[in-house]
């Protein structure tokens, strides 16, 4: 009899469908609320997604493999796992989240989800982004050093870094098999996006580390086993059932039985390459929650890194973005894993390094020692890209919504910062950050987060920004809360055209509350 390893996760919802995501250890038959779908192989782990149709506001719901049913299981106490529609009033954010046993401060998501169980099922959060780090591919455990030490005896693979598909499944068990964690995500409706660290530190920070990693003998390996695994464990789930059925690469792993681990490796090959336009390998999607929406953004491995040319998405998935600012919603969401409007010093810093790090001889390595070593590969540093996805959300402030509002995390500190452009606009753009959720920044590099905030780093570093030829800032921006740490979730709260934005620690207590939105005309 099949046995459920991982899930179930309730990925996709609308207004009267839901996918649900599972792994198996054996191949079979899945059922879900009377709708079924076959299992796929990829390697030796098993799979599914399950749409379901025609629900309610309310469905209950079990898993059955082969008609024997697996969860809830026996006995659990936790809450009965449901799909709820309708109205979305609540959604739950971060990013950064440590395996469980990993020696850094609590973990928020686990102490939300435990909190959820005891809390009424109206006021759980509608859906949660995850928006990056959902597991730490180049920092394991060490229970799962050990594990890979002893698969690995003879080989030049590197120490305490995964490669093989099966090796980020280990990390996925390893993460979300926690019984809190696995309730959470049967109940909350999810929405992922990968960052450097789903697949290593530093990924696609800049053409000098793509080609330093492309002379490891193992990185081919580890970039196809990162991204067919996030296909699997996170993409999939975040496309709709429209979208799922003219996915050409789902089509084709729903149509072969036997392992597709073949396939997804080479789709994950070509994903990897820098190709101007080429839709079918684009990770940005879009997400609709009621009159809220959600455009997440590819900051990762859709950026453009050529000599001439340095986006941080290409023109093509740019302009794709742009088509989907508009509509009759209330509230506009732009999922980035990193930030849009930093910390000032950093942001002027940032977009001063890449103007240093073109420059030929000593100076230019120099500048690309400095922006690998202290990770200066945010919106800023990308100048091109940061100017236009400002441009962007000044223009859809003026298109409809009460606010616009970017959701970002990697930076292991919480902050809220609202944008003011020289002509104002009608909604209200802020960037909200919440990192990490299990991860926290040791103390000692707390003052530098904050330094980076005060007036006299940001002009120091605007004044040696335009010395060097950084154009003026087309939006200026202040913080109104923050910087907080320590391991957080943040909850966004919809009221009609406002929204609030609470950051709650792991104990529960709320840090932070920031209402966003403008009182009705």
């Amino acid at each position: 009899m099949a046995k459920l390893v991982l899930g179930p996760l309730l990925r996709h919802v609308d207004e009267s469908s839901a996918t649900v995501w599972v792994e198996t250890d054996a191949a079979c038959e899945v059922v879900i609320a009377g709708n079924t779908a076959r299992t796929f192989q990829a390697g030796r782990q098993h799979f599914a997604l399950v749409r379901l149709e025609n629900l309610g506001e309310r469905t209950e719901y079990d898993v059955r493999l082969d008609g024997e049913q697996v969860w809830p299981e026996p006995g659990s106490e936790f809450p009965k796992p449901v799909i709820r529609t309708g109205e979305v009033r609540r959604i739950a954010f971060g990013s950064c989240r440590a395996a469980p046993t990993q020696p850094v401060g609590p973990d928020a998501l686990d102490a939300f989800a435990q909190r959820l169980m005891e809390t009424p099922e109206e006021e759980w959060p509608h859906a949660l982004i995850l928006l990056g780090d959902q597991v730490y591919a180049d920092e394991p455990t060490e229970a799962t050093k050990q594990w890979l030490r002893e698969r690995r005896q003879g080989t030049e693979e590197p120490d305490g870094e995964v490669v093989h598909f099966g090796e980020y499944a280990h990390l996925y068990h390893e993460t979300w098999g926690d019984p809190e964690i696995r309730w959470l995500l049967s109940v909350v409706p999810t929405a992922m996006i990968f960052d450097d660290h789903d697949v290593r530190d530093d990924w696609n920070t800049s053409a000098t580390w793509r080609a330093e990693m492309a002379d490891k003998p193992w990185w081919r390996d580890r970039i196809r086993g990162a991204l067919s695994s996030y296909w699997v464990y996170q993409h999939l789930g975040n496309l709709s059932p429209d979208e799922l059925a003219r996915n050409p690469l789902y089509a084709k792993v729903k149509a072969q039985d036997t392992d597709v681990l073949p396939l997804l490796e080479e789709f994950a090959e070509e994903a990897d390459k820098e190709v101007e336009g080429r839709k079918s390998t684009w990770w940005s999607f879009r997400r609709d929650f009621g009159r809220a929406r959600l455009l997440m953004v590819d900051t990762r491995c859709g950026r453009i890194l050529e000599e001439d040319k340095r986006q941080m998405v290409s023109d093509a998935e740019f302009d794709w973005i742009e088509e989907n600012t508009g509509g009759d919603i209330d509230h506009l969401l732009i999922g980035s894993s990193l930030p849009w409007l930093m910390p000032h010093a950093l942001s002027h810093f940032q977009s001063l390094n890449e103007i240093g790090a073109r420059k030929p001889g000593w100076q230019g390595k120099a500048a690309e020692a400095i922006r690998q070593a202290v990770d200066l590969e945010h919106w800023p540093a990308f100048r091109e890209s940061f100017d236009r996805l400002t441009r962007m959300i000044e223009k859809a402030a003026g298109n409809g919504a009460a606010t616009v509002c970017v959701l970002s995390g990697d930076v292991h500190h919480s902050y809220v910062a609202e944008a003011e452009f020289p002509k104002p606009t009608k909604a209200v753009v802020a960037q909200l950050v919440c990192s990490p959720i299990h991860n926290e920044a040791p103390k000692f590099l707390r003052p530098g987060f904050r330094l980076s905030w005060s007036r006299g780093a940001s002009w120091v570093f605007r004044r040696l920004a335009t010395l060097a030829g950084v154009p003026e800032d087309l939006v200026h921006w202040r913080k109104t809360s923050g910087p907080h740490f320590g391991n957080s979730v943040a909850v966004l709260d919809f009221d009609g055209p406002r929204a609030r934005y609470r950051l709650l620690s792991a104990t529960g207590e709320e840090t932070a509350s920031v209402l966003l939105g403008r009182e009705p005309q």
